[in-house]
Parts: C-alpha cells; sequence; structure tokens
C-alpha cells in the first residue's frame, strides 16, 4: 500500500477517535509577584501537549479538551512554576509567580509535545540560545565544545562528518552515496546534507542534541542521534536585536533580529547573521593569508494565526559561506613500506622541493592550486499546525538546495602533482512530513506520522580531478625510464558525471502508556522504504597522446575510464521500547531497547581497480543494521541541581565507513562494511543553581569504540606498499572516539546599572577536554591526534533591556592542536592537519528591543 494511501486511512481514524465536540475555554492572568504582567508565560495542562502563552497584559485562554479536573502548569523563565488543580472552568484564574533562585526548567519539544528536559526518558542535551550567543557557538564545530558527546569533523564543508557517541557519518572524507546517521533538524525541517551543519545559526532559541536512534520520534531515521534545532519564531510583540562583535584577526561579526505584528493574524520576523575573519595560514606562494571567514545568512518568517487552534508558518532562508579556505598543512611524514624511491622526502629532493615548514603551527603552506569553499544552501518550508481533538496535526512541507564549488589542493605541497581537484555539486530535496500527537484516552498518548523525502544530486556540471607536471614522480611504481617520458602526466585527469536520485518513505509512531502515574511504558514502531538509482561515468583526459601500450598502461595506472549504472532499494521495520519509572519529582528512570537502519549506499568517489579491472562489486554498501540499548536515571538531587547518569551500548552489523586507497583516482577513498563494530559509555552531566549570582554545569562521557570484526580493511598509511593492501583491524578502535570528553563551566553575576541599563555584571568560564583519539579509519600509530583542552571566557554586563556590553575570549591558553588528520592523495607518506583556532578575543555589543 502506498504512504499516500495510508495516510488517508490513519488519519482520519485518529481525528475521529480523538475529536472531542466540547470547546470549553479556560482563562486567566498570569502576574509577578509585583504585579508586572508575565508576557510570554506558558500554560500547559500536564499530560498533553494543549498549552497557550499569556498575551502583552498577562492575559492567556486555551480550549480545554480534556475531562474535569485536570492539572495546569504555569512557568515562567526566571520564576518558580506552578501548578494547579482545575476543577471547574467558570473561574477566571488570577496567578502571581514568584521569582525563582532555582533552576529554571528547561521545556522541549523532541517528543513532539512540551515538556521539561528532565521529565524525558531520552538522553537529551539542551543549549539555549542564550547560551549559544554569549560563549560565541554559531555553529556546530562551536557547539561541541559546550556538549562532549558530539563529534564534528570537517577538511571542508562537503566533507563534514557529524556524530553523536562517535556514531552517525563515516569518518574524514564524505561520499555522497550513503546517508547521515544523525538527523539534523531546523524547526521540524530535515536538513540532508552535512555541509548545513558548519553555516552559522541564525537567531537560535535552543538547541536539543538527542542521543541514540530516534526513529520513532523523527521523519527521517536516525541511528544515532538528532540535532532539534528550534529558532525564535515570529511575535505579534513587537521586538529586535541588533548585535555586532569585534575581534583579532580582523573579526567582524553581525546579526540582527526583528520581529513583530503585520496585522491582526499575521506576525512576521526577519533574521540576518554575518561572519568575517582574516585568514589563520599564510600561503608564501600567492603571499596572502588564507582560511578566512566569509558567511552570510538570511532567514525570513511569516506566521498566519488562522485561529486559536490552527497556525501557519512561511519560511524562507539563504546562508553562504565563500571562504578561501579550508586549507590543510603537511603535519608530518610517514616512511611506509614501499620502496625508498617512493618515500615523500627522497620524492621531494628528486624534485628540489622543500617544505616551507616542518612545524604546522607556524601555520605556513606554499600551496600551488587555490582553495576555495562556495557553500550554499536555502529553501523554503510551510508548516501547519492544529489543534484537534486532544492532540496537534502538524504538518511540514519543504524544499531545500545545496550549491557545491570548491577548490582544494589535495597534495598539500608547492609542487604541481595535483593542479585541480573540484568536485562541484548541486543538490535539491523535497520532504513532507505530516504527524498527530496528543492523547488517546487517559492514560495513552503517542504520535504517529509519515515521512517522504526526494533527493536529487549530480554533478555541476563535472567533477574534475587533473595530474601536474610533477604527478609522474609520486605515482611512479616501478624504476622504468618510461616513467620520465615528457608530459606524460601532465594535464592528465578525470572528469566525471553522475546523478544520484534517491526517495525515502517511512511511517512511524510512538505511544506512551501511563499504567500507574509512576510508571510509563513507551513503544515505538518504524516502517522504511529506500531507494536509490545512480548513473555514474568517468572519462580520462589530457596527458602526452601516444598509442604506446606501455605509455597507456602508466596512464591507467593513474586514472581509469570508469562507468556503471546501478539501483538498489530496501525496506525494513524496526522499533523501540522503554519503560519509564518517575520514582518523585526528583528522581525519573528509564530503560531502551532499539533497533535501527541506515539504508543502504552506493559508492561514488571512484572504484578501486584490481589487475586493472575495476572492482563493480563494490558500488553498493550494505545497509547498517542497529541494535541498541541504554540505562539512565534524571535527578534532581535538590531544587537548584540536577544530575543525570546514562550506560549505552550500541551494536553495528554492517556498518558503513568511508576507507582511505593509495589509488590517486579513488577520490576521498571509498565506501566498505565492517562487519561488525561495537560502542559503548557512561555519560554524566549535571548542573546546579548555587544563588542568583552563580551557576555552574558539568558534563563528562566516557566513550569505547572499536571494530568488533573487520577482516578485510586497507591498511593504514605506514603499512601502504605491504605483501597485501588489506588487513584484518578487529579489535581495533573506532576514528573519531576519544575515550574520555568533558566540559566544565559556569558564570557568576550580580546586579548592577551600566549607563542607567539595569541588568547584570556576570564572569563566565567554559572548558572542554578530550583524551587523544584515531584520526584514521584504520588504527594507525602516527595518525592519532593528542587530547587537549580548551578554555574560553567572557566578562561584561547583559542588560535586561537595552545595551549589553562584553569582552570574550576562545582558546585563551592559546593551545595548539589538530582537530583531524588525513593521507594526502596516493599515500606517498605525508598527512596533512586540520587545525584547531589560536587564541582568539574580541568584544561584543548587543542592544534589545
Amino acid at each position: 500500500m502506498s504512504t499516500t494511501k495510508t495516510l488517508r486511512l490513519l488519519i482520519p481514524l485518529l481525528l475521529w477517535a480523538n475529536f472531542i465536540l466540547a470547546q470549553d475555554q479556560l482563562t486567566g492572568n498570569i502576574k509577578a509577584k509585583d504585579g508586572t504582567p508575565l508576557v510570554g508565560a506558558t500554560v500547559v495542562i500536564k499530560g498533553t501537549n494543549l498549552y497557550t502563552v499569556a498575551d502583552l497584559n498577562g492575559d492567556f485562554k486555551l480550549e480545554v479538551k480534556k475531562e474535569l479536573p485536570f492539572v495546569v502548569r504555569i512557568s515562567s523563565v526566571g520564576f518558580i512554576p506552578q501548578e494547579l488543580e482545575v476543577t471547574s472552568l467558570a473561574t477566571n484564574l488570577d496567578i502571581k509567580l514568584v521569582d525563582d533562585n532555582n533552576l529554571s526548567e528547561v521545556v522541549i519539544s523532541s517528543r513532539r509535545r512540551d515538556e521539561t528536559a528532565q521529565d524525558v526518558p531520552i538522553p537529551i542535551s539542551v543549549i539555549g540560545g542564550k547560551l549559544v550567543a554569549d560563549a560565541g557557538a554559531f555553529n556546530v564545530n562551536r557547539l561541541k565544545e559546550l556538549v562532549p558527546t558530539v563529534q564534528l569533523y570537517t577538511s571542508n564543508p562537503r566533507n563534514t562528518t557529524l556524530n553523536v557517541r562517535g556514531l552517525g557519518s563515516t569518518f574524514g572524507l564524505t561520499n555522497d552515496g550513503i546517508d547521515p546517521g544523525v538527523g539534523f533538524y531546523v524547526d521540524g525541517v530535515y536538513y540532508a546534507r552535512p555541509a548545513a551543519t558548519t553555516l552559522d545559526f541564525i537567531d537560535i532559541e535552543r538547541i536539543e542534541v538527542l542521543r541514540g536512534p530516534q526513529g520513532t520520534l523523527f521523519g527521517k531515521n536516525t541511528t544515532a542521534g538528532a540535532f532539534n534545532i528550534v529558532t525564535n519564531g515570529p511575535s505579534f510583540k513587537p521586538g529586535a536585536i541588533f548585535e555586532v562583535s569585534y575581534g583579532n584577526y580582523g573579526y567582524i561579526q553581525a546579526k540582527t533580529s526583528i520581529t513583530g505584528p503585520i496585522g491582526k493574524k499575521f506576525a512576521g520576523r526577519l533574521s540576518f547573521s554575518g561572519t568575517q575573519r582574516d585568514g589563520l595560514i599564510y600561503n608564501t606562494r600567492t603571499e596572502k593569508y588564507i582560511n578566512d571567514m566569509n558567511n552570510l545568512g538570511l532567514r525570513g518568517q511569516l506566521l498566519y494565526n488562522v485561529s486559536d487552534n490552527v497556525k501557519i508558518t512561511f519560511v524562507g532562508d539563504v546562508s553562504s559561506q565563500n571562504p578561501d579556505g579550508f586549507a590543510q598543512v603537511v603535519a608530518g611524514v610517514v616512511t611506509t613500506q614501499r620502496a625508498p624511491y617512493r618515500q615523500f622526502r627522497q620524492i621531494i629532493a628528486d624534485l628540489e622541493y622543500k617544505l616551507p615548514s616542518e612545524n604546522p603551527f607556524d601555520r605556513i603552506v606554499d600551496h600551488d592550486s587555490p582553495w576555495r569553499s562556495g557553500n550554499e544552501l536555502g529553501g523554503f518550508s510551510v508548516n501547519l499546525d492544529a489543534k484537534i481533538g486532544k492532540g496537534t496535526l502538524t504538518s511540514t512541507s519543504a524544499w531545500r538546495y545545496w550549491n557545491w564549488d570548491p577548490s582544494n589542493d589535495r597534495d598539500f605541497t608547492g609542487l604541481p602533482v595535483l593542479s585541480k581537484s573540484a568536485a562541484t555539486s548541486r543538490h535539491t530535496q523535497l520532504t513532507q512530513e505530516i504527524r498527530y500527537a496528543g492523547d488517546i484516552s487517559s492514560k495513552l498518548s503517542g504520535v504517529i506520522g509519515a515521512f517522504y523525502i526526494s533527493q536529487d544530486l549530480n554533478t555541476d556540471p563535472v567533477h574534475t580531478e587533473e595530474s601536474g607536471a610533477a604527478q609522474w614522480r609520486f605515482s611512479q611504481s616501478s624504476t622504468s625510464a618510461l616513467w620520465r617520458t615528457p608530459g606524460l602526466l601532465d594535464g592528465y585527469g578525470i572528469k566525471t558525471t553522475s546523478r544520484l536520485q534517491t526517495v525515502g518513505a517511512a511511517l512511524f509512531g510512538q505511544l506512551d502508556w501511563a499504567i500507574t502515574e509512576k510508571l510509563h511504558i513507551l513503544p515505538g514502531l518504524r516502517y522504511n522504504y529506500d531507494t536509490k538509482d545512480v548513473d555514474y561515468d568517468r572519462k580520462t583526459y589530457g596527458g602526452l597522446q601516444t598509442s604506446d601500450p606501455a605509455l597507456l598502461t602508466i596512464k591507467r595506472g593513474v586514472y581509469s575510464d570508469q562507468a556503471f549504472k546501478t539501483s538498489v532499494n530496501e525496506n525494513n521495520l524496526s522499533g523501540q521500547l522503554t519503560i519509564a519509572y518517575k520514582a518523585s519529582k526528583r528522581f525519573n528512570s528509564f530503560a531502551t531497547y532499539s533497533t535501527s537502519y541506515k539504508p543502504v549506499g552506493v559508492n561514488l568517489g571512484g572504484l578501486p581497480t584490481a589487475n586493472g579491472a575495476v572492482l563493480l562489486d563494490l558500488a553498493r554498501v550494505k545497509p547498517e543494521y542497529v541494535t541498541h540499548w541504554e540505562i539512565g536515571i534524571k535527578t534532581s538531587p535538590t531544587e537548584n541541581s540536577t544530575l543525570n547518569i546514562v550506560f549505552h551500548n550500541t551494536d553495528i552489523e554492517d556498518y558503513q565507513t568511508n576507507v582511505q586507497t593509495a589509488e590517486v583516482g579513488v577520490n576521498r577513498g571509498y565506501l566498505a562494511n565492517a562487519e561488525n563494530v561495537r560502542v559503548q559509555g557512561l555519560e554524566i552531566d549535571g548542573n546546579i543553581r548555587v544563588s542568583k549570582a552563580f551557576y555552574a554545569y558539568a558534563a563528562v562521557a566516557y566513550t569505547d569504540g572499536k571494530y568488533v570484526s573487520f577482516k578485510n580493511a586497507p591498511v593504514p598509511l605506514e603499512e601502504t606498499g605491504a605483501a597485501s593492501a588489506f588487513k584484518d583491524i578487529s579489535g581495533g578502535r573506532l576514528p573519531g572516539i576519544s575515550k574520555w570528553a568533558g566540559s566544565l563551566g559556569g558564570e557568576l553575576n550580580f546586579a548592577g546599572k551600566l549607563i542607567n541599563e539595569e541588568g547584570k555584571f556576570f564572569l563566565a568560564l567554559d572548558s572542554y577536554y578530550r583524551s587523544e583519539f584515531s584520526s584514521s579509519p584504520s588504527p594507525s600509530k602516527f595518525l592519532n591526534i593528542e587530547g587537549y583542552t580548551l578554555v574560553n571566557g567572557r566578562i561584561g554586563f547583559r542588560a535586561n533591556d537595552g545595551l549589553s556590553l562584553f569582552v570574550w575570549g576562545r582558546n585563551l591558553l592559546n593551545k595548539d592542536y589538530f582537530e583531524q588528520l588525513l593521507p594526502a592523495a596516493g599515500n606517498a607518506g605525508h598527512y596533512a592537519g586540520v587545525l584547531g583556532d589560536p587564541r582568539t578575543y574580541g568584544v561584543t555589543l548587543r542592544y534589545t528591543l
């Protein structure tokens, strides 16, 4: 049965089962103790997703579709929440909230209803928009310093890995033929391309990071976790924020957000973000600094308040990055098992070349090919929320695009080895998610939904790899004089045209069955269907035109023609079961068992060869099968503290990994399946508010990831040239995972005035630590990154409304560290590093209306 037909059957049944004709109203007014109206205070009927917010006068009204009596929860940031039992709708509630010296409860929507993070039986980290802005975490790469279970690696926007607990995407180099395992959502819209994670956040309300499979709650299957990003929405209360930051290295960042009514039923919001910074690496050849920042983002929203029960939000956004950047520096040289004449140092000596620096943290290169990373994303979406019966029907329709225009120097030197490397691409996606979340009875609630995605990714117009005059010496595999033939490989390259079309569809649902008030069982199911069609065609061109068989053999050993078409499809059923027990208001425990799938994959970076023959059987990559369980507790030892502990274990069969090969013609490595991997660990996080003046937070994660079985993995860099090109690395550790990672921070503040503005003076520090980790899919003695600690801080004045001013610093200890290590194409022995930023500092001015 088609997805459309299934929806036509399911949704009317749900609406019929849940619809209640009574339209009684609960009304009231919410003020602070001093009589000030609490604009935006939230009123929620407990156990449902029925809620409303107070208007400019503190008044509220809420359509009630629940039998009396029931309990409402009234909350506002900075005030102690109240819970009231409502036995009659005849009285207008008059509510006064008291200032809160304790921790503010964080309200989230990941389970498709508003609830506090401590009540949710899911490991989740929530970062508020104010902390995101103040900490300078304006993209995911900086946000990971606040959430130690998140890993992000990027050598450029296309080659970006976003992982949770070390799982999600292939480490290091991206292959477009597989799906990410960490879902990335902005206001309910799924972003398919990992490049989206490198862009600046725009006008963030909060970021929810869910750990573990979430396929029964979200549209796109998420085998490792999900980022659920919620932006600030349009408001009928006029407001604006203007912010500008200045820092060293020519850093300038400007942000603006304006919101307000556009008539009685319409409200709008327009948000802008722009970031620029000079380069941090000096290119001696061009005599200019590279790896700069040049980011722009614009987001517009229009809210149509059709009625108290129906809201439609239209969103359009566009973001771009156009840096002279993402260059890597040579970080070291390994002696491989190839013959002496094939070692990197002998090669460059023969070519009379010397690296500009042997210390990568001198930040000096002499690259002869330009670095360019034109990264553009944008799209439109329409979101409809309709309160129907005891729940809400949500429909999210979206179209998005990604344009990628790069140029790279893949040999990382000033030699003309790989003179061109440009995989220009164009991607479009269309998504539709529809779900219903609400109460079925007094003890049963849940979510049911359907999801559809179609994607079209094609070369625009071609992917180009081209050799330079020095390529012959790096590719030379024998002492034959034929390698020295003038012009043999100069200008010799490949042009690839490919198209990947994918379609995915799913039905998903999750129930919350309250067996008792304290004991809940939450089963969930998901049915997935995925299909991928690939048309791949690669042609060689250039170099010396010859008919000599020996010379042609040399050329084909570097680049060869490849062409294949393949169509793959899979369907599967997965699910989860959670048992949650809330012994008291301060103690919540849960245990979850789940299964999940990552769809079938296809290789799109070129296939390896054996004895001159293309290994076409590697064009298809089997889907992952994930088995996961975790046990956790969430506690509030006191009114002003939380402490949460989670133990997790994930086993994956046919783990999809991207592996490096010595063949220059296999661009960015190729996809393979490891038979089995396992990741397990322990996570502890907590926070405490000692008083109004001081709060602190801490999180620590122990994660152990290893290949249980990978018997046919490519050898690591130092074993290139061994008798076999493959190796059994069973028992070896997975790349990108530190056994220990943690964050620690806090803020000290006190009330005061600055230029007649009331607010708070504050001093805040944030620190992040991770132990050493492997930066190679096949464990290597040399491609390991030492552990490091980063310390960030800020001091200044934060106004309640009006002008705020603070000074900030990042990497205050000026720690030299690598984010990633990458072997150069061809495995000659040298490898490059993605450098972490040095110490940066600056000042931010913010004005709030």
